[in-house]
């Protein structure tokens, strides 16, 4: 098992160059099998998620080509399989993403549970009764079978704005007879470009960016190329660290009108930073000063969905608090356990209090101290490894593999803007 030895304390300096985003990667690859023509990838992030995804596609038929880094040709000529192998399918929860390409092909789609975060309770009835509305049948056993002889455009009311839940109903849509409408979807970056990648290749979808997406059936789809958008949630990250061990990074390569929330609720910390056209530039003097709400109250800092703070950066906003004069209540509603992590936060000298599943008061500025801690999913991950590189010493975090699975070859990349984080592997005895 490999682990990261951080020395710090660490101030960085440079261009940080940003990957496609993990959350639109997902999607698109699942989504590439609806066509039997040849689609082009680009900007794809080289991390353990899409490579299960990218094995789940082969599994089913696609024939698969991976030039160069970043880059993957999925040709699905024919599905030859309407079964995910639940020792693979059961790693990521986007692998409920292939049933509407397998339905659409083969009539039928048999899924394992799914895997993924272990960030609390995720439902995925959003999914199926999005499929029941456009005319198929679920059976649920120990998996889940999905038939129909074809699909049909309906109204879909989604009971929750799930991403990938809106993204699933997206995919089966498109190739759907009829006209569909789908209403209270997610509108987040990923889910838009998921929406631009399908219209580009034949589809018609209208209201991207919106909560209503009215979705025109058409019969096939065409190949194509597309670049996956920068990853924002990577970007926040590294927006994050930058301010916190005040280092001046660029980062190239942006969509700024991701990032306006962002900047709003960072600005609550004391963070700041600008834009400079399609780069975002942090500098390195930030005041760190907890901005109190009207009437003196502790500011606070909430996750909801989209065009709402993201979700996925609330761990990461848990690590800068520890360094901003002032305390902060950080209000997790979505997940119920994405907080859980504290705990490694207070071993690595945070002086927090977590006062119920969803919120979590922090206090600072703390001075942060070497310690071991273990990942427990992608986004606490990387909020250690941030706290880490703040503390004066060496430190050791183990379970990396749940780092990798969000953020590609992070230690080589902050390496090279200074960072001093060693890869290495455990011996066993």
């Amino acid at each position: 098992m490999s682990y990261f030895r951080i020395v710090g304390p660490t101030k960085l300096s440079g261009t940080f160059i940003p990957n496609g985003s993990k959350n639109a990667a997902l999607p698109i690859i699942a989504a590439s099998l609806l066509s039997s023509e040849e689609i082009h990838l680009t900007n794809v992030p080289e991390i353990e998620d899409v490579k299960v995804m990218i094995s789940i596609a082969q599994a089913l038929g696609a024939d698969i080509k991976h030039p160069v880094d970043h880059e993957y040709i999925i040709h699905a000529k024919k599905l030859t399989s309407s079964c995910i192998d639940p020792s693979v399918g059961g790693l990521v929860r986007t692998a409920i993403l292939f049933a509407p390409a397998m339905l659409l092909r083969t009539g039928k789609a048999i899924l394992p549970r799914p895997g993924g975060d272990n960030i609390g309770r995720r439902r995925i009835d959003t999914h199926f009764q999005a499929f029941q509305k456009l005319g198929a049948t679920i059976k649920i056993n120990s998996n889940f079978e999905v038939e129909a002889k074809k699909l049909k455009g309906d109204y879909i009311y989604l009971d929750e704005a799930s991403v990938t839940g809106t993204e699933n109903a997206i995919i089966a849509s498109v190739c759907a007879e009829g006209i569909s409408t789908i209403y209270n979807a997610a509108c987040e970056p990923h889910v838009q470009d998921l929406c631009n990648f399908l219209n580009s290749i034949g589809a018609k979808i209208d209201g991207i960016g919106t909560n209503k997406l009215v979705i025109t059936g058409v019969n096939s789809l065409k190949g194509g190329k597309w670049k996956i958008i920068s990853d924002h949630i990577e970007v926040g990250s590294i927006i994050g660290l930058a301010a916190i061990t005040r280092s001046h990074i660029t980062i190239p390569d942006i969509q700024p009108e991701h990032y306006h929330i962002i900047k709003m609720y960072y600005n609550k910390l004391g963070v700041d930073f600008f834009f400079n056209g399609n780069e975002i530039v942090v500098p390195e003097k930030q005041e760190l000063t907890a901005s109190a709400d009207i009437g003196e109250s502790i500011p606070i800092i909430s996750d909801m969905i989209w065009p709402g703070f993201p979700s996925d950066l609330t761990s990461i906003t848990v690590v800068m608090a520890t360094q901003v004069k002032g305390t902060m209540l950080i209000f997790e509603k979505m997940f119920d356990s994405r907080l859980f992590f504290t705990d490694k936060l207070v071993s690595l000298g945070a002086s927090l209090v977590l006062c119920d599943p969803h919120r979590v008061v922090v206090s600072g500025p703390t001075k942060m101290i070497p310690g071991k801690v273990t990942s427990p999913d992608i986004r606490a991950g990387m909020s250690l490894l941030i706290a880490t590189l703040l503390a004066d010493g060496e430190s050791i975090i183990q379970n990396i593999k749940q780092i990798d699975r969000g953020y590609e070859k992070i230690d080589e990349r902050l390496n090279k803007l200074g960072a001093k984080i060693f890869r290495e592997e455990e011996i066993c005895q």
